[in-house]
């Protein structure tokens, strides 16, 4: 079994002659596990997590602690942060001086903290950047004051000291604090195997529910049920409905979902930007917390800059002293202020996701996740064992004061005699003690009394003072005998705190009707609407041209490549491509480079089986038909919906082809008049013939029926859907040639016929051979 030294036997392994003390053994498991153990307890109990009785991490606690023994109250003269920082590490915190102050300055900071517990003047970081704090020793700070309601109860008695590191001072465990800081300002720290997440809330709101939890009735069973608990939540979240952080927003989680965190200890909130709309513009006034307005413009101009923001005109930060945050969008006109913040909440930091983990070390100092009822009514019990204390270290001081009073009294009525026992004794304290029946205590006080207080007028001050501390005495033990009393003493204070300290609400809780979805635009709908042109290669290299009558075919292309097609449309479209198998591609219009260049391959954003190639390519709207034709003279008619495979970089199989031939450019079905349509088929081999629209079956996927028979070696070459009064134009390069609605339906026939080969055709180059339509209007 292994085994390690410690202490002597590392030095010994070094040869350092060390005889005298023995060597200690222990096992590796067991030597390695107490030392994490010891390790994860320091993190969890000393550093990471907060004390639920006042709300505060060690490194907090001294902080507020050095501070006021500086005597830097909230009345008092600012100091250097080094002063404060110097005195923490030399006395309390013997750990880094920049982590020290970095706590320092979270509790000065107005944006990070709801109710500051440090008052800082200087450069104390920014919403935008809460790191860009000034050095120590340009900064200054005291205590504000709120920070006393932590440490005004602070004395001997009223709470538990220990030493500190080096066992030459005190130090306090826990600050006796007059509200549930905890919940107030919120904490978050990452221990070893737990950590904490705990949201501030409004601090007229907490001092209610601990009004509410104080007056009613108290629970007699042993343990608190589930759905007792669940009750208890329910009553208390109508009184602080949610949390409320220091930048305001708007949560938009629902009521239940908040119930359940506060029940459970654990979840996620959703919280939101505020705006206002003002005409054509978009305030934005509050944020979520730890977000930044140059965080948010970031996000905006890089939407900008990939043109998914197109109905925003401008985006300008107009934030000042008066308006900290104020991010202002110019939007187009005709812009839709709605659907522009639902993209932006779906896609940017307006909308977070806060975290709610209310774990923390109890009255019992353990680590452990509570509900919020459990933390209140801990608290209670907290304060209320404090508010005992308090009173009993006052009831001690005045029975102390009597009993002094008492004897100070003694000596008026035998005034004479003490001078007599004083003047004539060398040693009068045991004399006057015997003499008068008087304490050790009391002996004191008048030995040490000057002359001038033994005239008549102090014997009536203290007669007074008697009667007063009397007083005191009687309603002190009246209190501390009571319980109903000293619920009352406590809600009497904390009235006092919530009128003096409480303010309004600065996030606000949305209705779950008036909740606008959170929801990213479309990307065709991010895009400004442009005519284009998609234009594709023989090889597959793609490309989107800006307008429309272009020349496509006198693009440049790489050597051995060449024009496939070019289809004309708008840029806010789906693209969809067919291979030579029948499978159908997508890909937004958006997305494709533009045609100053040579393009990109499709290969590269899609999974294309080997030897398949590009047979043709669209640009069409939801509502259309298009009319698919393989090279084998088969054909169906196929909505453009059920071409789309967005989001498959395989694509999706549309139509069935023998032995992968291929098909033909489709062709768009007209919405109207369909029963006077032809298709005209053109084969490579020039054979023509022209079968009614409603030949081919309407199909989502298949084979489709023949429409024209080919002889062998034969294929089907190019599709057209003509009305029967459209002309038709011949082009193979050469001189166009125009025939008449009257000579092309001549080759009117029935599907699955061969065809007929005009012997016009003959005299035209074949391979270059391109029927387009005329439209009647010009025919």
């Amino acid at each position: 079994m292994l085994r390690v030294s410690t202490g002597l036997q590392a030095l010994m392994a070094t040869k350092t002659t060390v005889k005298e003390r023995p060597v200690q053994h222990a096992n590796l498991v067991d030597y390695v596990e107490r030392s994490y153990l010891n390790y994860s307890m320091f993190v969890i109990l000393d550093r990471a997590l907060p004390q639920l009785a006042d709300g505060l991490k060690p490194v907090q606690r001294r902080i507020i602690y050095a501070m006021s023994e500086l005597g830097l109250a909230s009345s008092a003269k600012h100091k250097k942060s080094a002063r404060t920082i110097g005195d923490v590490l030399g006395k309390f915190h013997p750990h880094g001086d920049l982590a020290c102050y970095e706590a320092m300055v979270l509790m000065a900071q107005a944006f990070s903290t709801r109710y500051p517990l440090i008052d800082g003047q200087g450069n104390w970081g920014s919403v935008d950047d809460p790191k860009s704090f000034a050095a120590m020793r340009y900064t200054e700070a005291r205590l504000t004051p709120y920070a006393q309601l932590l440490l005004k109860e602070l004395s001997p008695h009223t709470t538990n000291w220990q030493p500190n590191f080096d066992n030459t001072l005190s130090e306090p465990k826990i600050l006796p604090a007059q509200i549930p800081n905890l919940l107030l300002n919120g904490a978050s720290g990452i221990a070893v195997g737990m950590a904490t997440d705990i949201p501030p809330h409004n601090l007229s709101e907490v001092m209610d529910a601990c009004l509410f939890l104080l007056g009613g009735p108290k629970s007699k069973a042993k343990k608190e049920t589930s759905a007792t608990i669940r009750s208890n939540v329910k009553k208390i979240l109508k009184i602080m409905p949610m949390p409320d952080f220091p930048c305001g927003g708007k949560i938009v989680s629902a009521p239940a979902e908040l119930e359940d965190i506060y029940v459970s200890g654990r979840g996620n909130i959703r919280v939101r930007a505020h705006y206002t709309t003002e005409k054509q513009k978009i305030i934005i006034t509050e944020l979520p917390p730890q977000t930044s307005i140059l965080r948010i413009m970031e996000q905006l101009r890089q939407q900008i800059q990939n043109r998914k923001l197109p109905m925003v005109a401008d985006l300008r930060d107009e934030s000042d002293d008066e308006s900290p945050i104020q991010l202002v969008i110019s939007l187009r006109r005709g812009s839709d202020p709605a659907a522009l913040m639902a993209h932006l909440f779906a896609t940017t930091e307006l909308e977070r996701s806060v975290r709610i983990n209310l774990n923390m070390i109890g009255s019992d100092n353990k680590p452990q996740t509570r509900s919020i009822y459990a933390i209140l009514t801990e608290w209670l019990t907290f304060r209320r064992i404090t508010v005992k204390k308090r009173l009993q270290e006052r009831l001690d001081k005045v029975l102390a004061r009597l009993h002094i009073l008492e004897g100070l009294l003694e000596v008026f009525l035998n005034l004479d005699e003490v001078i007599r026992i004083i003047r004539t004794n060398d040693e009068p304290k045991p004399i006057l003690m015997k003499k008068l029946k008087l304490s050790e205590q009391q002996t004191e006080a008048i030995l040490e009394t000057r002359l001038r207080h033994l005239a008549k007028l102090e014997e009536e001050k203290i007669r007074t003072e008697e009667e007063k501390l009397t007083d005191e005495r009687y309603y002190l033990e009246k209190t501390l005998g009571s319980e109903t009393r000293i619920t009352a003493l406590m809600k009497k204070e904390f009235v006092e705190i919530k009128e003096e300290y409480g303010d309004k609400r600065r996030t606000a809780l949305v209705e779950a009707q008036a909740v606008l979805p959170a929801r990213a635009l479309k990307q065709e709908h991010t895009v400004s609407r442009e005519p284009a042109t998609l234009v594709v290669s023989r090889r597959g290299w793609v490309r989107l041209a800006r307008g429309h009558d272009l020349r496509p075919e006198e693009f440049i292309y790489r050597e051995g490549d060449g024009l496939l097609c070019a289809v004309e449309g708008f840029n806010d479209r789906l693209c969809v491509f067919l291979d030579s198998s029948g499978r159908a591609y997508t890909l937004p219009a958006v997305e494709l480079p533009s045609a100053r260049g040579l393009g990109e391959p499709l290969s590269s954003r899609l999974e294309i089986a080997d030897g398949m190639t590009m047979q043709g390519a669209g640009l069409w709207l939801p509502e259309d038909q298009l009319l698919l034709a393989a090279k084998t003279g088969y054909a169906f008619v196929v909505a453009y919906q059920h071409l789309l495979a967005k989001g498959r970089r395989r694509g999706k199989q549309v139509m069935k082809i023998k032995d992968n031939v291929g098909l033909t450019q489709p062709v768009l079905v007209p919405p109207e008049q369909q029963e006077e349509h032809y298709i005209l088929c053109l084969t490579q081999n020039g054979r023509m013939l022209a079968v009614a629209l409603s030949e081919p079956p309407r199909m989502q996927t298949g084979r489709g029926n023949m429409l024209i028979k080919l002889a062998k070696g034969d294929q089907l070459k190019q599709t057209l859907i003509l009305h029967k009064e459209d002309g038709l134009t011949i082009n193979d390069g050469n001189e166009p040639e125009e025939w008449s609605p009257k000579e092309w339906t001549r080759y009117i026939g029935k599907s699955s016929n061969k065809g007929t080969a005009p012997g016009i055709l003959k005299k035209r180059d074949l391979a270059r051979l391109n029927l387009s339509r005329k439209a009647r209007e010009e025919a």
